[in-house]
């Protein structure tokens, strides 16, 4: 496939991650011709020699690109990688230029609305990139994708507001649902808002895996189905003619944006159209001949209450807070406990960590957050086992997080990747905390948009499901 969205894949060199001195390479198939004499071919490491003929023949060495590995979520299918093709920094520029776009069932629609969505993650990485303060990158990058023709530039604070409070809930159904029928599958419940991990469950671990998973849809989806419903209807502008982007810290999220469950057959289009990332960011930029600190500012557009004055973040880690939160909520709509210790204990390696509740003497609630291939691989063998010990996990395919994730900026010439994490895990820990309870935004949106919080609604747009994916006979070699 035809891909420039990286050049070279790029990965960090972070625990499970492939480093660059790691080959990554697809099987080259050579087709064999007998000679009347019956002579073969001899094979070597780097081509063959056809003895038939005496003449030695090179093999090109096949570079890992972008439509061969989606930062860390492994293989992706034929199908998926023509829907990745819809997701490059190319494509978003057409669209601006032309106001056109065609969707993954061929159909072509004028646009009359573009909507960015900015994750804070990527905003943190492109501010350390350009050694910005968050608000100053917050305002520049609105100014910028402003200047190359978008309408509307939107925090997605809202939107984690409302996966957190969804994700809450229904860890307390689950929780009493296990309660009445211990031989359940719904618990330990997994997070769902990680693509490159529920890519990994639906592909490796299929059935066994998927009842545990999170039916809360990612920040990223949720917003979605916000802009192309609440903003187009605000905006008075069918969804179909709205393109929304997303600005996002990895690349499997072009993969989850392009999802057929995202697909609406009444709105006829996806919920985001393109996901970009602080990686494309920092080539568009560097294409147009700019540094990120030479933008003109521009504010956050305010679309809905208690939203759009700067760049926030959750409470807990750098990916959301999830643990975080639902724990909070559990201990105090379970146990009565409204001020529980939040102490992490780390296990077995930094990106293995434990949170415990106890009462009387007895843990009641065991949290964790499980980040890397690594651990998710020993959380998958334990829960085979029947030997996992937690109610709710944490789940991030990439290393650190988030803040870590596969298409976030890279370390300057000289730079440490360790250190550029910390520095990133800092600066999320001094943004303003958004707390999802008393957003007022989310209230409302219940209110108007979704006609509660247990309505029909809510549970159609907020919530999705999982599939098994059937793997390729051929997949990549991977050299470790």
């Amino acid at each position: 496939m035809a891909s420039r969205f990286s050049g070279a894949l790029q990965l960090t060199d972070l625990d499970d991650f492939i480093t660059p001195s790691q080959e990554c390479i697809k099987p080259v198939k050579i087709e064999k011709t007998k000679s009347k004499t019956g002579a073969k071919i001899k094979i070597g490491d780097d081509g063959y020699f056809d003895v038939s003929n005496g003449q030695e023949q090179k093999l090109q060495k096949v570079e890992i690109t972008l439509a061969d590995c989606l930062a860390c979520s492994g293989c992706i299918t034929s199908a998926e990688s023509v829907l990745v093709t819809r997701q490059s920094q190319e494509e978003l520029l057409r669209v601006l230029s032309e106001r056109k776009y065609t969707d993954s069932r061929g159909t072509t629609h004028d646009v009359n609305l573009v909507v960015v969505s900015m994750s804070p993650q990527p905003v943190l990485s492109l501010a350390v990139r350009y050694k910005l303060h968050p608000d100053e990158a917050t305002k520049r990058l609105a100014g910028y994708f402003k200047s190359i023709g978008v309408d509307l530039v939107l925090d997605m604070t809202v939107a984690q507001d409302l996966c957190l409070l969804e994700a809450q809930q229904e860890f307390l159904q689950r929780y009493r649902e296990q309660q009445t029928d211990p031989a359940s599958k719904h618990l330990p419940m997994l997070s769902s808002s990680c693509p490159g991990w529920v890519c990994y469950a639906e592909k490796t671990h299929g059935n066994f895996i998927l009842p545990y998973i999170s039916s809360t849809k990612s920040p990223q989806q949720i917003m979605g189905a916000l802009v192309k419903r609440e903003v187009a209807r605000r905006k008075q502008v069918a969804a179909a003619s709205l393109y929304h982007v997303t600005l996002m810290p990895c690349y499997d999220k072009k993969l989850e944006a392009s999802r057929e469950d995202f697909y609406s057959d009444l709105l006829s289009c996806h919920d985001v159209d393109c996901v970009v990332t602080a990686i494309e960011l920092e080539q568009m930029l560097e294409n147009s001949g700019k540094s990120l600190g030479e933008v003109d500012s521009s504010e956050l557009d305010v679309v809905w209450e208690d939203t759009g004055e700067q760049l926030r973040g959750h409470a807990g880690s750098g990916s959301g807070g999830y643990a975080h939160h639902i724990f909070l909520h559990a201990a105090e709509e379970l146990f009565g406990q409204s001020d529980p210790p939040l102490i992490y204990k780390e296990l077995r390696n930094p990106d293995f960590k434990e949170l415990t509740l106890e009462k009387d003497g007895q843990v009641v609630l065991r949290f964790a957050i499980a980040n890397g291939f690594r651990n998710i691989q020993n959380l998958v063998t334990k829960l085979k086992r029947g030997k996992s010990p937690y109610h709710y996990v944490e789940v991030m395919a990439c290393p650190s997080g988030c803040l870590n994730g596969g298409a976030q900026a890279r370390p300057t010439l000289g730079g440490n990747a360790r250190e550029l994490v910390s520095q990133l895990e800092a600066l999320y820990g001094q943004l303003p905390r958004s707390q999802p309870a008393r957003s007022a935004a989310a209230r409302a949106l219940y209110a108007d948009w979704l006609n509660g919080r247990h309505s029909d609604e809510a549970s159609a747009l907020l919530h999705t499901a999982y599939h098994a994916v059937e793997k390729s006979d051929i997949a990549l070699n991977i050299k470790w």
